[in-house]
């Protein structure tokens, strides 16, 4: 799923939104508590919390962060990947190195999560520094629909 990395993505979250960690472990609209991610679930084998976000400290108080080596990202990722598809995510849109899944709510409605891979652009590529997923929940209904760009016509009187 994340192949590349040479672009970064940027997050659109807002500040104000709580810490993904807390806010992935707090039940919404009572989906099973099996289905929450948490804190723990973030930090699989070969990972290592990285609260700093490193070369991306403006991600550390809206993300939560881990890292690995460079070369051991792509994996890392997919590994993510499946593990959110277990905990009942779905992935909904993404490029090379971000992916947003959803998870319907009971009531309706969708929570979203953002999982960003980036590494130091000022360092050399050469496979042994570290790269960083970054995971953030996405505030709100990820599947309200936008209004509409044009109100409705109105009838002729």
């Amino acid at each position: 799923m994340i192949q590349t990395l040479a672009a970064l993505a940027a997050l659109t979250l807002s500040a104000a939104s709580p810490t993904p960690a807390a806010a992935l472990a707090q039940p919404t609209q009572s989906p099973p508590a099996e289905a929450q991610p948490t804190a723990a679930d973030l930090v699989l084998p070969g990972a290592t919390a990285a609260p700093d976000c490193g070369p991306r400290p403006e991600l550390s108080n809206i993300a939560f962060c881990v890292t690995a080596p460079l070369s051991a990202i792509g994996g890392l990722g997919d590994a993510y990947f499946a593990r959110f598809q277990a905990l009942g995510w779905l992935a909904a849109d993404g490029d090379d190195n971000r992916v947003i899944f959803i998870r319907r709510r009971e009531a309706g409605g969708c929570d979203g999560l953002q999982m960003l891979a980036f590494y130091d652009q000022d360092k050399p590529t050469t496979g042994t520094e570290p790269g960083y997923l970054a995971f953030a929940a996405v505030p709100g209904d990820v599947c309200a629909s936008a209004p509409s760009a044009t109100p409705p016509a109105s009838e002729p009187q």
